[in-house]
């Protein structure tokens, strides 16, 4: 800053010296050229009385010093002077200070010539000589055109004191740190006072967050609700509800969950009542054979987590009826007892056209919504003539649910995204009705769930329901996320309610699992040894070979076409598995009927294919493809037989795959290689975790799998069957049930107390 002051007054002195030289200018030339220079002294001594101006010198055309004042410097020479002044920086130091020094011009015309003598005019005749009038012509002709110009008559230096440039630049400083301290201060107590202020709201705000308010009860004061403590509330909120998970699986429940203990809930919370599950898939399949009717079990993870419960509280399915011989084996209201030989509970089957399957279930149901909510890879289609039946099948379902209800106030279990409108639908012919509807896929973002032209009517079917549980919290808040986008509807985050037309739900997650083999049914498997050398007689396998299995729905978001691309990298990577590591994978044909489900499966038919030619050879098939339905007793000989189970799903909402093959390996063999994009990784920590899309990363996990030692496989393999089993599917069903308990206990306190008051 200083350097930046001292050139801007350095300019400020050329100027001012200037102006100095042009005022003393005509007095130093009149005197060059008169010669007397000494006459200019008294004038130089009284310009260098300014404060700023310390001395004068005059210098004649040749640098000869003719005259100064008192204080100009004796070592100072007019040529040293000149160069100096020729300097970007014209400064002189002298023991008295630093001085500015100039060198100016002093320009002016020299005298004309003397004139020559006229000669005497003669009185006598009166007449000038020609000689005389020529001369005075000449000097008339000099005097109107001089011939001469300007000449450089001498030089002034003018040294100027700097001193006060030094003085300005420290009051400059002065005053620019006294501004910014004062400035400073200003700020500090504003910030004072503004943290002052914050930190009291922040404060207050804070110990009604700890007190509960916002977070386990509703807002008491306004302090909670700043805007700025929305996220740390919604962060504390999140957490609690992680802790809270974590510290239900960590205890555990207080006694095993069993068919016994829901019964025993069902009567405890539930008084008994009616339970009605509603789903699309049916539990027992008949069809016609060669043999006669046969019963099949559809290769479902909802049917693997409902007919349990179903058996536990003998109540009534309603279903699709799809199968061949389905019609010949009800009564006359649509009605069968299952299972077969135990008729444990009702089957309700409800008739549909072609032309309604096609428009609701394989139109909207899987066309739509199914690669909507799994945000796979595949475009979701939304037809007119779709919706329209999807309404019509919803309104069917919902009627059958009417005609099935022997009270006013049953409980319904509304099962999957084939009946979104069925809430809506039950709770208009049923107020009194608990409907508890549980999403088994994914729900997005509500971004993509935006794409659906019917999103609005979806949203408002679904909260027809009293509880609407999903499998993971994440999936939870995408969907209160999207109410809150799309619907005019009071949403309570500290709850997990919404309350849309006067109606609450509780949007709640509920982890689905299976039922756990009862030491009946694992005493009447085959040992693990056995199971293996029949897997491996029927396919034709060496008796050393590492054996790996996927069982899987023919469906582009189970990661079918991943895993064989990282068993082929695991051949490519490591020659040392080819002839030694086979994977067989058992793919159930689905959905056939449409393009994308026909293209995949032979996509997959030409992958497999091509491992076989590359790695293959006589007496070895490293993919062997089970494109075929397969029994529970076959799926289980085949978990019990294998060293891996592989579980890539893109998107899943849980997969039931991985927990079956925990409870099939009671010799605490195996290893388990889980997608991180299933809702089961959550729970099943264990077991080796990837990212599907990364095929190197899945690789690796296999060939680690197939590696691993005995006694690590036992202590992870005894971990996972100690979660499967305590998280099993009565838990699931019992928490739902049990939360359906407490609402209806709270509706009827509530309409008592409403009566108790109008009367």
């Amino acid at each position: 800053m200083d350097q930046v002051t001292l050139r801007w007054f350095s300019r400020d002195l050329n100027s001012r010296g200037t102006l100095v030289a042009s005022a003393l200018s005509d007095s130093v030339g009149e005197a060059l050229i008169a010669g007397r220079p000494a006459r200019l002294q008294p004038l130089f001594d009284r310009a260098v009385k300014d404060e700023r101006l310390l001395a004068v010198g005059l210098c004649n055309a040749d640098g000869l010093l003719l005259q100064s004042t008192a204080g100009f410097p004796a070592t100072l020479g007019c040529a040293q002077a000149q160069v100096l002044a020729a300097q970007p920086e014209p400064w002189l130091a002298l023991p008295g200070g630093a001085v500015h020094l100039g060198v100016h011009d002093v320009i002016g015309q020299p005298p004309p010539p003397p004139s020559p003598p006229l000669e005497q005019v003669s009185p006598a005749s009166g007449l000038i000589p020609d000689t005389a009038l020529a001369r005075l012509g000449e000097a008339a002709a000099a005097i109107e055109s001089p011939t001469s110009s300007p000449l450089l008559l001498g030089r002034l230096v003018l040294l100027q004191d700097m001193s006060f440039i030094e003085r300005r630049s420290a009051d400059t400083r002065r005053y620019l740190i006294g501004l910014i301290a004062a400035l400073g201060l200003v700020i500090a107590l504003i910030t004072v006072v503004v943290a002052q202020l914050s930190w009291r709201g922040w404060v207050n705000g804070t110990r009604a967050l700890m007190r509960g308010e916002g977070l386990l009860s509703p807002l008491l004061s306004g302090a909670a609700s700043a805007p700025e403590l929305a996220p740390l509330a919604a962060d504390l909120r999140a957490r609690l509800r992680d802790m809270e998970d974590e510290f239900r699986r960590s205890q555990g429940p207080e006694a095993e969950w069993t068919a016994e203990r829901l019964r025993a809930l069902l009567q405890t919370h539930l008084s008994g009542d009616q339970v009605i599950v509603v789903s699309n898939r049916e539990p027992y399949i008949h069809e016609h054979a060669d043999s006669g009717i046969v019963v099949k079990r559809p290769a479902s993870g909802l049917v693997t987590a409902v007919e349990p419960v179903m058996r536990a509280c003998s109540g009534t399915w309603i279903a699709h009826g799809s199968g061949s011989a389905d019609r010949d084996v009800v009564d006359a209201g649509d009605r069968v007892l299952v299972p077969p030989g135990q008729d444990e509970y009702r089957l309700r089957r409800v008739w549909l056209s072609a032309e309604e399957e096609q428009g609701y279930y394989y139109g909207l149901a899987n066309e739509g919504l199914w690669p909507l909510c799994h945000v796979a890879h595949v475009r979701p289609v939304f037809r007119e003539s779709d919706w329209e039946a999807y309404k019509r099948v919803n309104q069917r379902f919902a009627d059958a649910v009417v005609a099935e209800a022997r009270s006013e106030d049953p409980v319904v279990l509304v099962q999957d995204y084939h009946f979104a409108l069925l809430p809506a639908m039950v709770r208009e012919r049923l107020p009194q009705a608990t409907i508890l509807t549980f999403w088994h896929i994914p729900w997005p973002n509500p971004e993509s769930f935006g794409i659906c032209p019917w999103r609005r009517e979806i949203l408002q079917g679904l909260l027809g329901s009293t509880i609407l549980g999903f499998h993971t919290r994440f999936h939870c808040k995408n969907f209160i996320e999207t109410v809150d986008r799309y619907l005019e509807a009071r949403i309570e985050h500290e709850h997990s309610t919404i309350a849309f037309r006067e109606k609450e739900t509780l949007i709640e997650s509920y982890p689905i699992s299976i039922e756990w083999p009862s030491p009946e049914q694992a005493a009447g498997w085959a040992s693990a040894a056995e199971c293996r050398q029949r897997v491996v007689g029927r396919l034709g396998l060496p008796t050393d070979i590492c054996l790996a299995v996927g069982v899987d729905r023919f469906d582009y978001t189970k990661g079918i076409l991943e895993r064989l691309n990282a068993v082929e990298r695991l051949l490519e990577k490591r020659p040392e598995w080819v002839g030694r590591f086979v994977f067989v994978q058992v793919a159930a044909p689905t959905r056939s009927a449409l393009e994308e489900y026909r293209s995949f499966q032979e996509r997959i038919e030409r992958v497999a294919e091509r491992i076989n030619q590359r790695f293959g050879r006589p007496g070895y098939q490293p993919v062997h493809l089970l494109a075929t339905h397969h029994e529970h007793d076959a799926v289980t000989e085949l978990y019990r037989a294998a060293d891996i189970c592989m579980v890539t799903s893109l998107h899943d909402g849980m997969n039931l795959v991985c927990k079956e093959f925990v409870a099939a390996r009671d010799d605490l063999r195996g290893v388990l290689i889980l997608s991180r994009f299933a809702g089961a990784a959550r729970e099943l920590s264990e077991a080796l975790i990837v990212n599907p899309y990364h095929v190197e990363e899945t690789a690796d996990a296999l060939h680690r799998a197939a590696s691993m030692p005995p006694a690590e496989q036992r202590e992870r393999m005894a971990s996972l069957r100690g979660t499967v089993r305590e998280f099993n599917v009565y838990r699931w069903a019992g928490r739902m049930l049990a939360d359906a308990g407490r609402w209806r206990l709270r509706s009827r306190i509530e309409a008592r107390v409403k009566r108790s008051q109008t009367g």
